[in-house]
């Protein structure tokens, strides 16, 4: 069966690297999903889960954002931030998602309502893949 080369990369270097089955990435406009062969594209990235198969696993990454190229059965993602599920530490994260959305109700004008909109759903992505790997039972 073919296979895509996936590459996922941040600020910080590269987050992933290999051969996957399929990518399901949280696109600007809704998630989607990339097997091989599929048709050229770009697409802006939203905070989510990006989800791909390798070798019959189901791996998970928390990202916040960036942009998704697909071309030539080759998949490379620039992301503001990348996460393994099992690198996020729930309780950290729990904690964050608290200060993000007191930030919110507590606004007045000097509060960046769009910069605190945006933590908030960064930390919810986050929040969400650390207990999804809780419930598994993998923690």
């Amino acid at each position: 069966m073919a296979k895509l080369q996936l590459a996922v990369v941040t600020a910080e270097g590269e987050t992933f690297s290999g051969e996957v089955d399929a990518v399901v990435a949280p696109g600007g406009l809704g998630e989607f999903t990339v097997l091989p062969s599929h048709a050229r594209m770009i697409s802006t990235l939203d905070a989510g889960i990006l989800r791909f198969d390798q070798d019959g696993e189901s791996v998970s990454l928390a990202l916040t954002g960036g942009f998704l190229e697909v071309s030539d059965n080759r998949v490379t993602i620039l992301a503001d931030a990348a996460e393994r599920d099992d690198a996020i530490d729930l309780d950290r994260a729990e904690a964050a998602l608290a200060r993000a959305q007191e930030r919110i109700a507590s606004t007045t004008a000097d509060v960046d309502l769009e910069s605190a909109m945006a933590s908030v759903r960064r930390a919810q992505v986050r929040v969400k893949l650390g207990r999804r790997r809780r419930e598994r039972g993998l923690s």
